[in-house]
């Protein structure tokens, strides 16, 4: 009996340090069981498809090239004034502007990375069918609700919502939808996605079902940019945010490839960014004599923060470790960039491609840094402007002037009818952005959009000419701002204004009257303060909007 006594007593430990080890440790579980259904193959060459040995004669469409940077702030770039800690320089990003035409107001359409997406692949809205929310699996928004602890203001988790919630990976864009690259692939083109999906995981979600020929990259919204321990890697923790903690816990280095030789899941070789790149470059020389179409959506600078060992001993002169592996990052997507334009002049493709460069919103408050989308207020996560400005850089040699300015706004949603208006694709009714080409070749004049709207749960948004109405249920309240006189939204002028705040809600009511319900419940409403990133303390005095998703 006294045998059997210990025994239970042991086991009973064991039991009670295998519960507290899995309250713990839980949250890894998403990644190990991703592992379990799609094991990591070892590194394989991809094969793309080849074009024609020759060029076809007579007039050739335009190539497009779209590339979106990820999470990446209206400061990071140099041509903006700034660079990461006014020393990252970006010249490969910056010619695309200055040998072009850049958008001096240019938006995304959401302030977060699917949404958004979403409404770069369709041209649309994306609350227009339901898309208001990014993707994300219930133990994510659960462990980020139970995490976000302040002596202020706390996270709100929708248990009850749980239950409403499809399969995460069933989460996307709904296969109805026209995409871009249909209406490329349909006039000819040869299109092909390198990096971030993030618009749904199924099979009739991915991009070979949604146009696209051939596709090298990751179906969720993050990877690790190098395994964390490999030896030329430069890792910067976020301890203060329960985000990384998760994305440290549960990303790998992997890739998806699918093209006419098969699919696959394996590890890539080398820093993910400069493989991105050199692949987008052994497909603009696979594709040199026909047109196509390449979505290069680059892993910089979403989180995990990870840098090459050199690009971070570049920058010795950044003394604060997070920054200079941030600015490190930066520096290595510029240098992708430069590859792909590289790739473009030696196949004699320079004149005649359209690259846009974008990114899916702005800077991260998660990230812990200050000034990165300076000067406005506002980070991912919220309709202030940091939120929701981002570098618009479009070049052209064949169709457009260089060196140019167009005052916008413009929104990620006017790509659509822009690249499909140069490839002489048929009008598309049903967008709700506009063909940006007369407004690029100086033959329009004014604003191309007019009125813009944003929506996350209720936390909604109209811009109507150079007027910006914010109105969010918690807290409860409006912001007002002239962004003509006031483009950094300082002056709240909604309390001296109250019947143009009334009639802006009436514009903003009457677009959401024509609006479906989301796709998917948003389950997490969190804090996030407007001037302040995460890690600054927390004061009653501070600004702040609660952002559902």
């Amino acid at each position: 009996m006294k045998r059997l006594a210990i025994i239970g007593g042991v086991l009973a430990l064991i039991a009670v340090g295998g519960f507290l080890l899995f309250q713990q440790y839980w949250y890894y579980l998403p990644g190990i069981v991703g592992d379990l259904k799609r094991p990591i193959g070892a590194y394989r060459d991809v094969a793309w498809s080849q074009g024609p040995a020759e060029a076809t004669t007579g007039q050739r469409p335009p190539n497009v090239v779209v590339i979106i940077a990820d999470d990446l702030g209206y400061n990071d770039i140099s041509l903006n004034g700034g660079g990461v800690a006014g020393v990252v320089q970006t010249p490969n990003i910056d010619a695309i502007g200055r040998d072009g035409v850049i958008v001096d107001q240019g938006y995304a359409s959401n302030a977060t990375c699917s949404p958004s997406r979403a409404a770069i692949m369709t041209g649309r809205y994306p609350t227009r069918f339901g898309f208001e929310f990014t993707s994300a699996p219930p133990e994510f928004a659960r462990y980020i609700a139970r995490s976000s602890h302040n002596d202020f203001r706390n996270a709100i988790f929708h248990e009850e919502r749980v239950a409403d919630v499809p399969p995460r990976e069933t989460l996307g864009l709904p296969p109805s939808e026209i995409t871009m690259a249909e209406v490329l692939q349909q006039q000819g083109y040869h299109t092909m996605l390198i990096g971030k999906w993030h618009l749904g995981e199924v099979e009739t979600m991915r991009p070979a079902a949604q146009g696209f020929d051939e596709s090298l990259g990751v179906m969720q919204g993050a990877t690790m940019s190098l395994p964390p321990n490999d030896p030329d890697v430069v890792n910067a923790r976020l301890d203060f945010d329960p985000i990384d903690r998760f994305l440290w816990a549960n990303l790998r280095y992997a890739v998806d490839w699918h093209g006419a030789d098969g699919e696959a899941r394996f590890a890539p070789r080398g820093y993910i960014n400069d493989y991105y790149a050199e692949e987008a470059a052994n497909a603009i020389q696979a594709n040199r004599n026909r047109p196509f179409f390449l979505y290069l959506s680059f892993a910089a600078v979403h989180t995990p923060l990870q840098a090459t060992r050199e690009d971070y001993d570049a920058l010795s002169a950044i003394p604060d470790h997070t920054q200079r592996v941030y600015g490190a990052m930066v520096r290595s997507l510029d240098r992708g960039v430069g590859r792909v334009m590289q790739a473009l002049r030696e196949n004699g493709l320079d004149e005649n491609t359209i690259v846009i460069f974008v990114s899916d919103n702005g800077g991260a408050w998660y990230t812990g840094l200050a000034d990165i989308n300076a000067p406005f207020r506002g980070w991912k996560s919220t309709f202030f402007e940091g939120g929701i400005r981002t570098p618009y850089l479009v070049r052209w040699p064949a169709g457009l002037p260089r060196g140019t300015h167009i005052p916008g706004p413009a929104t990620h949603m006017d790509i659509f009818a822009t690249v499909a208006a140069a490839a002489g694709a048929p009008n598309q009714p049903q967008l709700d952005g506009v063909n940006l080409l007369p407004y690029l070749r100086g033959e329009a004049q004014g604003a191309p959009g007019q009125r813009l709207f944003w929506r996350s749960g209720p936390y909604r948004v109209v811009r109507d000419a150079d007027w910006k109405l914010q109105v969010s249920e918690t807290p409860d309240r409006a912001w007002l701002f002239n962004l003509h006189d006031d483009p950094t939204e300082q002056h709240d002028l909604s309390a001296q204004q109250p019947e143009r705040v009334a009639a802006m809600r009436a514009m903003i009511e009457a677009q959401n009257a024509n609006l479906p319900a989301p796709l998917w419940p948003a389950l997490i409403e969190g804090p996030v303060r407007i001037d302040v990133p995460l890690n600054a303390p927390w004061n009653e005095d501070q600004e702040y909007v609660y952002w559902s998703n």
